[in-house]
């Protein structure tokens, strides 16, 4: 039961927070692309990825507090079924090159930010964790 609590209470925040950066208006911004969508999936996929490599393989996270941050709060931030939703309206509306370029930077740039997040997580997180450990040991020794 504890762990549907944590699931619905991440995934309440993290539909608010999609919903607040969604209706973000970008100074300026007239293109095609959803840069709003784009945005909340990039960083939803650095998240994901940087927050399980730490919680699997850095620290270890309470099971309940890894699904309601991973599945609850970035699986209902991230929304792939916008990005489809956008891109059928693109092509529909006939910008067939805003619809391919909205799709190809979405799944590139997603790709590379979450390399990037396991990346930070095992490099830069872990050495942080060693520090502090370096750092208890050597009071206890002396």
């Amino acid at each position: 039961m504890r762990k549907y609590i944590f699931i619905a209470f991440g995934g309440a925040v993290g539909a608010v927070l999609r919903f607040i950066i969604k209706s973000i208006q970008i100074y300026n911004y007239n293109e095609n692309v959803p840069l709003n969508t784009l945005i909340i999936n990039i960083a939803g996929s650095f998240l994901l990825s940087m927050i399980l490599t730490i919680a699997l393989e850095v620290w270890e996270f309470d099971i309940d507090l890894r699904l309601g941050i991973a599945t609850g709060f970035l699986g209902a931030f991230t929304t792939f079924s916008t990005l489809c939703k956008e891109s059928v309206i693109l092509i529909q509306k006939g910008f067939y090159f805003s619809a391919l370029s909205y799709v190809t930077v979405s799944v590139m740039l997603g790709l590379f930010f979450a390399y990037f997040g396991i990346i930070l997580a095992r490099e830069v997180i872990s050495k942080i964790v060693k520090d502090e450990s370096n750092k208890e040991y050597e009071g206890k020794i002396e």
